[in-house]
């Protein structure tokens, strides 16, 4: 079964926003970039809108979609798309709880990351 997730990356100064998945989810114990899964007729640009205000309480004014990355864990298909997120309403937080940080690009590679993460993690640093 392919999952389709949209995924934020949100940027702020140098820094990204990134969450700690839970430890009884699929990849617990990892960090991540905030989304969610799409609903079946959901467009992944409006499943970004609606997961990052329900994960992290902020509501996306910019943003612009960078790629899709799918991946196969074994267990579960994901099919993830990335948007850059540079503008956007309120302060990022952990809404349902989870821990989160804003982390400086440059020291993303001392977070683990879900393998799906892996080349968007490796692209940002270069970036920089």
């Amino acid at each position: 079964m392919l999952v389709r997730v949209a995924v934020g990356i949100i940027l702020r100064g140098g820094a990204v926003f990134i969450a700690l998945r839970n430890s009884n989810q699929h990849q617990g114990g990892l960090w991540e970039f905030p989304g969610g899964k799409c609903e079946s007729s959901e467009s992944a640009e409006k499943a970004l809108a609606r997961e990052l205000k329900e994960e992290c309480g902020i509501a996306v004014t910019e943003s612009s979609f960078y790629k899709t990355i799918s991946h196969d864990y074994g267990d579960k298909q994901v099919e993830l798309c990335f948007y850059k997120v540079t503008g956007f309403d309120g302060e990022p937080e952990g809404s349902e709880g989870q821990t989160v940080s804003w982390v400086a690009i440059s020291n993303l590679s001392t977070y683990r990351f879900p393998e799906a993460n892996q080349q968007i993690v490796s692209e940002l640093m270069a970036a920089v």
